[in-house]
């Protein structure tokens, strides 16, 4: 039985990685002189970094059959905090800018648990919501509805995490011949490897697969699932808080209203990328491939001259798709399941 689940994981994680190939495939034949180029392959490692960033912290609160809807607000609230420290207090420590940030986010996420856990509420889908509204309203609040920009501010160390690259070469006459490999995306890279280890390795990662795949059997095997659930909202805040330091770097402007699409965006990568919305399932590299996609797909579009409403309506379709994929996986699953009992 083991063999098979390994072999069907696997069957999985390939799909979704054909799935990414064959979108590539496509935008490369449709747009030849665009999107093949080392600078737009580069600018989507880029796009992709916040959605990644996010969506690590949003598979945690999926696999524990929950749901984090606070993600956008907070990640806008991280960089406005650091907006609003750089702008009015003179504050231009890139570790104290970051810290700050980190710790307002992380915050707000061991709120979102808290509520779930101390106050029983039915489902996080109700704490979130409500959370997302109010980190939303902080954030225009704590900057007056308005944009703050960071450039010429003296945070240029800060805003390398988020725009700046390495290997960059040029020749003789200094034009560009490579543009870099994004810092952002090798912070991706380095924060998968660690959850990679922490999920698979590590009892408490091991605690929140059992939390979401078996409540019950958490329960008789006395693993404090409220303590695991408080714990789980906290790192989705702390790495939302993580997506809004590179936002500073990536946008070079705190806004209120630059999150609208994180939410949607961290959900539709997780599920595309194997997890499940009835908990227990999910990996670290799947819901890499699930926000490649994503970012692959706004890149194409966007190349493409493709409108807001359009790409609204792709990236709609996208998560209903993903959602349905997920429902019919989970049917066949349970009907399995009953004909092995039977």
């Amino acid at each position: 039985m083991k063999k098979k689940n390994s072999f069907k994981e696997i069957i999985e994680k390939l799909s979704t990685l054909l799935a990414l190939i064959i979108l590539i495939a496509i935008f490369c034949i449709t747009m030849p002189d665009k999107f093949p180029k080392i600078a737009n392959v580069m600018n989507i490692l880029k796009q992709a970094s916040i959605n990644c960033l996010i969506a690590s912290g949003m598979l945690c609160a999926l696999i524990t059959a929950g749901i984090d809807l606070s993600v956008g607000s907070n990640c806008v609230l991280c960089t406005c905090t650091i907006g609003v420290l750089v702008q009015n207090f003179g504050l231009t420590n890139p570790v104290l800018l970051a810290i700050c940030g980190l710790a307002v986010s992380t915050f707000a996420g061991f709120i979102n648990g808290t509520l779930l856990t101390r106050l029983d509420l039915p489902h996080p889908f109700v704490s979130t919501m409500g959370m997302k509204n109010v980190l939303l309203g902080i954030a225009l609040v704590i900057t007056g509805s308005k944009s703050i920009g960071f450039t010429n501010t003296g945070v240029d160390s800060l805003m390398y995490i988020g725009g700046g690259s390495v290997f960059k070469m040029t020749d003789a006459s200094g034009k560009v011949t490579f543009p870099g490999i994004p810092v952002s995306f090798i912070l991706v890279i380095v924060v998968f490897i660690i959850f990679d280890i922490f999920l698979k390795k590590s009892a408490l990662g091991r605690q929140i697969y059992c939390c979401g795949g078996n409540p019950e059997a958490a329960r008789l095997s006395g693993i404090p699932s409220k303590n695991v659930l408080t714990f789980v909202y906290a790192l989705s805040g702390f790495m939302t808080g993580m997506a809004g330091v590179v936002s500073v770097g990536r946008l070079a402007s705190a806004n209120a209203n630059a999150g609208t699409n994180y939410d949607n965006d961290a959900i539709a990568a997780c599920i595309v990328g194997g997890a499940s919305f009835t908990g227990g399932k999910g990996t670290i590299w799947g819901t890499l491939i699930g926000a490649m996609i994503m970012a692959v797909i706004r890149n194409g579009l966007n190349l493409m001259g493709a409108s807001n409403d359009v790409q609204y309506i792709v990236i709609g379709a996208v998560i209903i798709l993903a959602v349905t994929i997920d429902v019919v996986r989970n049917k066949m699953e349970a009907k399995a399941r009953k004909m092995a009992a039977a």
